[in-house]
């Protein structure tokens, strides 16, 4: 049940960054949740990809560093236009905490169909986030599971 609760979140996440980033957002807060949701999983691809594939984990840290430096930049908008400071880390956690959890489902996970969802899922929430910024020629387009042992 759990596991289900995981992939609804994740998704619902999903779909409304899908629909930010196909209507930038117009309000300071609003771009500063985008930026640290984005920020916050790619921190925790970078922390698996550490584990199967440090070159790859290299690149997402460079893109995860660009999301962070936007974040910097429109903190103090989103300060003033009323947003408490703290909530851009609440926004960065959960959404590291949620990809964080779709990667291990999909990495360690003994049914095929949820690693398949937790796998879709993953590559999806962050492909909105390569949709969001000009990723460099080195970005994550796709992600690094390890083979399953026979």
């Amino acid at each position: 049940m759990r596991g289900i609760r995981t992939y609804t979140i994740a998704l619902l996440l999903g779909m409304g960054l899908a629909a930010q980033a196909a209507a930038f957002p117009n309000s300071p807060s609003q771009r500063a949740q985008l930026f640290a949701t984005c920020a916050g999983r790619l921190g925790a691809l970078e922390e698996h990809q550490r584990m199967f594939d440090g070159p790859a984990s290299e690149r997402t840290l460079a893109f995860k560093q660009q999301f962070e430096a936007l974040l910097d930049a429109v903190m103090p908008d989103a300060m003033e236009y009323g947003m408490p400071g703290r909530l851009a880390l609440t926004w960065r956690i959960t959404a590291k905490m949620a990809q964080s959890r779709l990667l291990t489902r999909a990495t360690f996970a003994q049914d095929p169909r949820s690693v398949a969802l937790a796998r879709e899922a993953s590559a999806q929430l962050i492909a909105e986030c390569n949709e969001v910024v000009l990723p460099p020629a080195s970005a994550p387009n796709g992600m690094v599971f390890p083979a399953k042992a026979p």
